[in-house]
C-alpha cells in the first residue's frame, strides 16, 4: 500500500475484529485505490468484491467490472 496505507491496514484489521464487512467492503476498495501494484489492487478488489456480494450490495457490480478489466473475475 501507499502512502497512509499503516492506517488503513489498521482500520481492516479493526473492522475484521467487530466483522464489519459494509466497512470491509469501503476499506478494501481504498486499499485497492492506492495500490501500487496490479496484483495487490485485485487482491483488495477479490475481498472488497466477495463481501459485496455477501451483503448484496450493488457495488459489486463495478468491483466485478475492475476485476475483469485485468481478467482476474
Amino acid at each position: 500500500m501507499a502512502k497512509g496505507g499503516y492506517h488503513l491496514n489498521a482500520d481492516i484489521l479493526a473492522a475484521h475484529a467487530r466483522q464489519d464487512h459494509a466497512l470491509l467492503i469501503d476499506f478494501y476498495t481504498q486499499a485497492a485505490d492506492v495500490a501500487e501494484d496490479q496484483d495487490v489492487e485485485c487482491f483488495f478488489l477479490t475481498y472488497a468484491h466477495i463481501f459485496s456480494l455477501e451483503l448484496g450490495y450493488p457495488c459489486q457490480i463495478p468491483l466485478q467490472a475492475r476485476l475483469r478489466a485485468y481478467g482476474r473475475e
